[in-house]
């Protein structure tokens, strides 16, 4: 049995607890230096010593921030094409996995297992035979060429069948027995009772088509197309000595991840936990 401190709670609870406490101000750090930095003067960003809470507030920064570049433009393409690529993504996922789960097709798990080994094949690899791929369609600085060739993926594949494995079997053959078909048996049935494991990789996936940097720079040419991640980058070139206009913009750029996080927080719980994500 744990000893107890002063107040009756058990030592190694006071220490786990204290030791998680740490961990997330250490994480949460760079976000406040991030958000102190967007507030204060481009003079005291780097003075010495560092301040976290800024003496003069500049508000007016998140306004430069906005107005110099077409930072509305980027994230209205970075929202549009998250938005769609994620989409997509549930959209195909949810077919395949269901196919996988429930189906049984000549060479099925060998067909799964060379799906999966997709997923120890890094982006770099592929982004030269992409983009002449892009190139022959006709695609390049395009939407399509930005959601497209991400909107299939053996992650969302696999996570959403490991969750389909855990739905009783019964309420497949009650269905079939009542001639349903099997795509109405997905949507109707799989489906809802997949949502915890539909928002873990949606968010998932929505946050990766947000961040992503290295295809939106190779595909994408000028500031029409351009989503945030290319915003940025072109802001600093603009801003080079202009940290606070900077820390401003990426305040700005996180805000989408943020409030969808918060908006799915019970089922990405839940769905973490289901699907074995939490490392159970």
């Amino acid at each position: 049995m744990d000893r107890e401190d002063g107040r009756g709670f058990p030592l190694g609870q006071v220490i786990s607890h204290g030791f998680l406490i740490l961990v997330a101000l250490l994480w949460l750090f760079p976000f406040v230096w991030m958000i102190s930095t967007a507030l204060k003067p481009n003079a005291d960003v780097f003075a010495m010593p560092p301040r976290v809470i800024p003496t003069d507030i500049q508000w007016g920064n998140f306004k430069a921030a906005w107005n110099y570049a077409p930072f509305g433009r980027f994230m209205l393409n970075g929202l549009l094409v998250a938005g769609i690529g994620t989409f997509l993504v549930l959209l195909t996922s949810s077919c395949a996995a269901y196919a996988f789960a429930r189906l049984d097709f000549p060479g099925r798990d060998n067909i799964f297992v060379a799906y999966l080994g997709t997923l120890m094949v890094p982006q770099e690899v592929i982004v030269v035979p992409m983009f002449i791929l892009m190139k022959n369609l006709g695609w390049i600085n395009s939407y399509q060429a930005l959601i497209l060739p991400w909107a299939f993926t053996a992650f969302g594949t696999f996570l959403l069948r490991q969750f389909f494995l855990t739905i009783p079997f019964e309420l497949e053959d009650a269905a079939l027995l009542d001639g349903a078909s099997r795509f109405r048996i997905l949507w109707n049935i799989m489906v809802p009772l997949a949502t915890p494991a539909l928002a873990v990789l949606g968010v998932f996936t929505f946050i990766n088509y947000w961040n992503s940097f290295l295809w939106p720079l190779i595909i994408v040419n000028g500031q029409e197309h351009a989503t945030v991640p290319l915003g940025l980058n072109i802001f600093m070139g603009q801003y080079g000595s202009q940290w606070n206009y900077l820390m401003a913009a990426s305040t700005i750029s996180i805000l989408p991840s943020v409030l969808l996080v918060l908006a799915t927080q019970r089922y990405l719980v839940e769905g973490i936990a289901l699907t074995g994500l939490g490392g159970h």
